[in-house]
């Protein structure tokens, strides 16, 4: 099976990605929403609060399993997807585009060369 992987973003080993323009989202793989199956709930922080690369920042539960997520940056969370409350499921949709996650100011730009990019991600999930 072949997953969308966007080459505009960076991703972790843990399957979260990071795009690498403004505003800065965060959000899961095309992979990791598969691999879930159906999302029903989405636990995020909130609005200012900060999160720490590759540490916890909250949850996705799915009919099969109940996963953190990770953090791809550090920063500041500036916006959250509202519409993954009533809508979980956009998580599966559109992982890359509707089914974002946060969106942050990042506090370490060096964070960035840390992360997969597209190539070496697809070669994980191959």
């Amino acid at each position: 099976m072949s997953f969308d992987v966007p080459d505009d973003r960076n991703y972790l080993a843990s399957h979260e990605w990071v795009t690498t323009d403004e505003p800065t989202r965060i959000g899961i793989s095309d992979f990791a929403q598969d691999e879930l199956g159906d999302v029903v709930f989405v636990e995020l922080p909130d609005e200012g609060d900060e999160i720490s690369h590759d540490e916890a920042f909250g949850v996705v539960e799915s009919i099969k399993a109940v996963s953190d997520l990770y953090a791809p940056i550090s920063g500041e969370v500036v916006a959250v997807n509202e519409d993954l409350h009533d809508q979980p499921e956009l998580v599966n949709e559109d992982p890359y585009g509707d089914g974002w996650l946060l969106e942050v100011e990042p506090s370490d730009e060096s964070e960035f060369e840390e992360l997969m990019d597209a190539e070496e991600y697809e070669a994980q999930i191959a």
